[in-house]
C-alpha cells in the first residue's frame, strides 16, 4: 500500500528549522536520561541533556512517579472538581513552605496560587503585583482627593483664595489622571526570560519574542546586572510624581508625592535562556535594597533553576536572594504532570486575587498529588537528590572547564551551578572556513552544534534561546560519571571539527 503524505500543520515552520539542523527526530520513549527514536525496527538511544528545559529532575518516566500516576488514574482521582475543597493543594503549599523556611530562615508563610506552566505562574505574579500597586494608587488617589476637598472648604471659608485653589486643583487633577492611566513598569535583568505569554513576554529581554507584542501588556525596563548602581539610574529616569494640593496656614501649595509606577522586580537566580549566567551578588543586593525603598515585591523566577537543580531547593538561596513571590514549575510535575505554583508572602498577599484569577486545570488532584510525591522524593534521605545535583554538577563543570583549557580558541566560557550549566562557543563570523562563517551567519549556530552531537554521538542538547552560541546542559540528578565522560568525548570531537577542519560535518547532509 502506498503511503499518503500528510500535510504538516502543527507548527510547520518550526519543523523546518529543526530539519535544517538535523534535529527533527520523533522520540517514542523516555527512561531516565535517555530518549529513544526508531530507525526501522530498532530503538536508538539518545542521552538527553536538555532535560525538558529543566523539567526532568528525576529523569523521564521515573518508576515511582509513573506507578503513583497509574494508581491515581486507576482510582479515578477527580481531576475536574473545580470550585471545591482541595486538601492535596494545601498539602503541596505546606510542603513548599516548610522547605522555603528551612532554606531562607524566614518564618513567614507564603500563600499559593496554582497554575499549569511557568509562564502562567509568572502571569499570576504580574497580576498580583499590579493588584498590590493598584491598591496603593487608589489609596493615594483618595488622599489627594480629600486634600483637594479640604482646600476647597478652606477657600469657601475665606482662608485661602478660591481662584488659586481651583486653578491648582485643575492642574493637579489633569497631571495626576495622566499618571493614573499610565502603564505600570516592571524591572528585570538584561538577558531575562520569563515565558512567551502576553504578559510574561514583556519581561523577556530578547526583542524577537517581545517587541511585536509590546502594546498588549505592561512594560519592563531591563537593567544590566554587571553595572553597579544601574538599577538606581533606571528608577530615577522612570520615576514620576503626583501633585497634591494642600491648603495650610492661609497658603495653597502643591506638594510632590512619589507615584507608585513600578510593580515589581522580576528575576531568575540564573539566567536560563539568556545564556546561563548567575546573578552577581552586588546586583542581588541592589535589587533587595531598591525593592525595600520602593516597597515593591521581588518576584524570584525559580521555574528552571528551582526544585533542587543547583544543589538546593531554591537557586536563590545560594545568593542570599529572598523573594516576596516565588514562581515554581517544570520539575514540580516530576516530568509527568503539568504543575506550577506562584507563592506570595503573607504580608503582601491580596486575598481578593483568588476571585480575580483562576485556571481550569490548575490545582487539580492529579497534578497536586504528583507534585507532593516529587517533594517527598526531593526531601528523601535528608536531601540526597540535592547532594547528587551538586556533586554531579561539579563533576560536569570540571570536565567542561578541562575542555575549555584544551580548546581555548573554540570555547570561551563555562558557567552555571549544579545541573544547570552553559558552555559558550566562540563566534565564527571571521572563521577561515566559509562553511563555519555561513553557519554563524544563519543565526542558528548553536542548533547546528546540537545537530552534530545528536547525529554523530547520540547526545541531545540545545543552545539557550537568546544566546545561541551557548549550549545548555540540564540533565537529571541520575546522570552518571559515564554519561559525563561520554559527553566530554563528544564535545572534544565537536571542538576538533571546528578547530581543525572546515566544519563540514556540522551541517546535515540531505
Amino acid at each position: 500500500m502506498t503511503e499518503v503524505a500528510v500535510e504538516e500543520l502543527a507548527e510547520p515552520y518550526l519543523r523546518g528549522v529543526l530539519a535544517t539542523a538535523g534535529l527533527d527526530v520523533e522520540y517514542v520513549r523516555g527512561e531516565g536520561d535517555t530518549l529513544y527514536y526508531r530507525r526501522g525496527d530498532e530503538e536508538v538511544p539518545v542521552l538527553d541533556l536538555v532535560g525538558g528545559y529543566g523539567s526532568t529532575m528525576f529523569g523521564h518516566s521515573h518508576p515511582e512517579l509513573v506507578a503513583y500516576a497509574r494508581e491515581l488514574l486507576a482510582a479515578g482521582t477527580p481531576i475536574h472538581a473545580q470550585f471545591s475543597r482541595h486538601p492535596y493543594a494545601n498539602d503541596v503549599a505546606a510542603g513548599l513552605n516548610r522547605i522555603i523556611r528551612r532554606e531562607t530562615g524566614s518564618d513567614e508563610s507564603y500563600f499559593a496560587i496554582f497554575a499549569n506552566s511557568g509562564a502562567e505562574a509568572i502571569e499570576a505574579a504580574m497580576k498580583h503585583a499590579e493588584l498590590e500597586r493598584y491598591a496603593r494608587v487608589e489609596g493615594l488617589r483618595a488622599e489627594i482627593a480629600a486634600h483637594a476637598e479640604a482646600a476647597r472648604a478652606a477657600a469657601a471659608d475665606g482662608v485661602v483664595d478660591a481662584g488659586e485653589v481651583d486653578a491648582a486643583v485643575a492642574e493637579a487633577t489633569a497631571h495626576n489622571e495622566a499618571l493614573f492611566a499610565a502603564t505600570p513598569l516592571f524591572l528585570a535583568p538584561v538577558g531575562s526570560f520569563h515565558g512567551k505569554l502576553a504578559g510574561s513576554t514583556q519581561l523577556t529581554y530578547n526583542p524577537v519574542y517581545r517587541a511585536v507584542f509590546s502594546a498588549l501588556a505592561a512594560q519592563a525596563r531591563f537593567v544590566p546586572v554587571d553595572e553597579p548602581g544601574a538599577i538606581d539610574d533606571v528608577v530615577r529616569s522612570e520615576s514620576r510624581w503626583l501633585h497634591d494640593v494642600v491648603a495650610d496656614g492661609g497658603r495653597v501649595t502643591v506638594v510632590r508625592r512619589p507615584f507608585p509606577r513600578f510593580c515589581a522586580v522580576v528575576l531568575e537566580p540564573i539566567l536560563g535562556e539568556g545564556g546561563i549566567h548567575e546573578m552577581p551578588e552586588a546586583f542581588v543586593q541592589d535589587v533587595q535594597r531598591l525593592a525595600g525603598e520602593l516597597d515593591i515585591p521581588v518576584v524570584v523566577d525559580e521555574i528552571q533553576t528551582g526544585m533542587g537543580r543547583t544543589g538546593a531547593f531554591l537557586a536563590s538561596s545560594h545568593l542570599g536572594l529572598r523573594g516576596d513571590y516565588y514562581a515554581l514549575a517544570k520539575s514540580l510535575g516530576g516530568g509527568i504532570a503539568k504543575a506550577a505554583v506562584m507563592l506570595v508572602k503573607a504580608s503582601r498577599y491580596q486575598s481578593s486575587f483568588e476571585m480575580m484569577h483562576s485556571s481550569t486545570f490548575a490545582k487539580d488532584s492529579f497534578s497536586c498529588l504528583i507534585a507532593g510525591k516529587v517533594l517527598d522524593l526531593l526531601e528523601a534521605g535528608d536531601g540526597e537528590v540535592y547532594r547528587a545535583a551538586e556533586e554531579r554538577g561539579t563533576e560536569l563543570l570540571d570536565a567542561l572547564r578541562g575542555l575549555r583549557t584544551e580548546f581555548p580558541e573554540v570555547l570561551t566560557d563555562v558557567r552555571g551551578r549544579g545541573l544547570m550549566i552553559g558552555l559558550e562557543f566562540a563566534e565564527q563570523g571571521e572563521a577561515g572556513s566559509g562553511i563555519l562563517r555561513e553557519l554563524h551567519g544563519s543565526g542558528f549556530f548553536g542548533y547546528y552544534l546540537a545537530g552534530f552531537l545528536l547525529r554523530e554521538h547520540g547526545i541531545r542538547t540545545f543552545p539557550t534561546s537568546s544566546a545561541v552560541h551557548t549550549l545548555r546542559f540540564e540533565p537529571s540528578a541520575l546522570i552518571s560519571s559515564a554519561d559525563i565522560a561520554r559527553l566530554t568525548e563528544a564535545l572534544r570531537d565537536l571542538c576538533r571539527e571546528i578547530r581543525d577542519t572546515d566544519g563540514g560535518r556540522l551541517a546535515p547532509v540531505g
